[in-house]
């Protein structure tokens, strides 16, 4: 079965390996937003089964865990499982203790430990 991923805060060369990426290993299909007020829109139109956000987003450089701390602070969208894109093994801690599924970094695509963490979420 098709899976469906939204990635957020990316620019158009991490937007396409991250794609390039994940149909390389699942089934699905990825959506793409930009900011909070566009990511909130698509996760209440739309049922996904991970967020992907990037630790500084792309259009302003806001921090990506602002849009994790507000979706999983919402009781609607909480329990949808969301992973920071970062090299940094601090950022990742940091969004784990925010509610975050641990993530993975640019430098670390087609790691097997990163393809098995996200076959726990995307089979």
């Amino acid at each position: 079965m098709t899976k469906k991923v939204l990635n957020v805060g990316q620019c158009n060369p991490d937007h396409s390996s991250i794609c390039n990426f994940l149909e390389q290993h699942f089934d699905v299909t990825i959506d793409r937003t930009h900011q909070a007020d566009d990511t909130l829109e698509q996760l209440r139109a739309t049922s996904y089964d991970l967020v992907l956000i990037n630790r500084k987003l792309d259009i302003d450089y806001t921090e990506g865990t602002e849009i994790l701390r507000i979706i999983k602070s919402d009781a609607e969208l909480q329990k949808i499982p969301v992973m920071i894109i970062s090299n940094f093994a601090e950022a990742q801690e940091a969004a784990v203790t925010e509610g975050a599924t641990y993530g993975f970094g640019k430098n670390e695509y087609n790691e097997p430990d990163v393809v098995e963490r996200l076959k726990k979420v995307l089979g």
